[in-house]
């Protein structure tokens, strides 16, 4: 009978967690996790400043503006102030787009919040899988690049309570609205720890559903974009 589970995102999850398992047993000692580490490091500063340009495409193609994008001098924004207005070197984040305007539109917001997630379903997880795939033994350029194609797959784990919260709050908010008529876009946040603790006087029933409702559903579409580049990630790199 064939194995069914493998289309589901647990199998498809836990089958890319088993390959990285077994990469990580054929690591050429401590110097490959050395590598490893610098790829790791690497990665995540190159990813930053792209991540966040990403967010801005994202409003501009849906139709949206933006005014400010706020970038920590450590991930280039001394260098991209100088070359786009809308830059602004200095955040309390590593990078935080903190002006745009959807004009009123879920499409260009979703838009704007997802956008940077599309490398991670391609080219992100198939360039990922052929470098931590069966190769023995694992090079030292392998270990680098493995590490440097992590924040791009793991990015959408990294975002559970921040963009992946604020995809799922747009979407509870809006349909809450829809069906009782309150006003819910208070729930909206790209920070939900922040969110919560700075909400004036204590959270109702009716807030506390609405945020834990956009918890869980920001959390499925993490999970959703990762099921999605594994398994693109995976088709891809059968064919011969």
């Amino acid at each position: 009978m064939a194995d069914r589970s493998r289309g589901l995102w647990p199998g498809v999850l836990l089958a890319d967690f088993r390959l990285l398992q077994d990469f990580l047993a054929r690591m050429p000692g401590l110097a490959g996790l050395a590598m490893m580490m610098a790829g790791l490091l690497f990665g995540w500063w190159l990813y930053v400043p792209v991540h966040e340009l990403l967010h801005v495409a994202g409003c501009l193609v849906a139709g949206g503006e933006v005014s400010r994008l706020e970038l920590a001098p450590l991930y280039g924004g001394d260098l991209l102030e100088a070359w786009l207005p809308f830059v602004v070197s200095g955040s309390e984040y590593a990078g935080q787009l903190t002006g745009f305007d959807t004009g009123g539109s879920d499409w260009v917001y979703q838009s704007c919040v997802l956008m940077p997630y599309a490398i991670t379903i391609f080219p992100g997880f198939w360039l990922w899988q052929r470098v931590i795939g069966n190769a023995n033994p694992v090079s030292h350029l392998r270990m680098v690049l493995s590490g440097a194609l992590l924040p791009v797959v793991a990015a959408p784990l990294m975002s559970l309570s921040g963009d992946y919260y604020e995809s799922g709050s747009i979407i509870v908010s809006s349909l809450a609205h829809w069906f009782t008529g309150f006003d819910t876009d208070a729930w909206r946040s790209d920070d939900v720890f922040l969110l919560v603790g700075d909400w004036p006087g204590s959270i109702g029933v009716f807030d506390t559903a609405g945020i834990g409702a956009g918890v869980c559903l920001g959390a499925m579409l993490a999970l959703g974009t990762m099921w999605a580049g594994s398994r693109l990630g995976r088709f891809l790199n059968a064919r011969p």
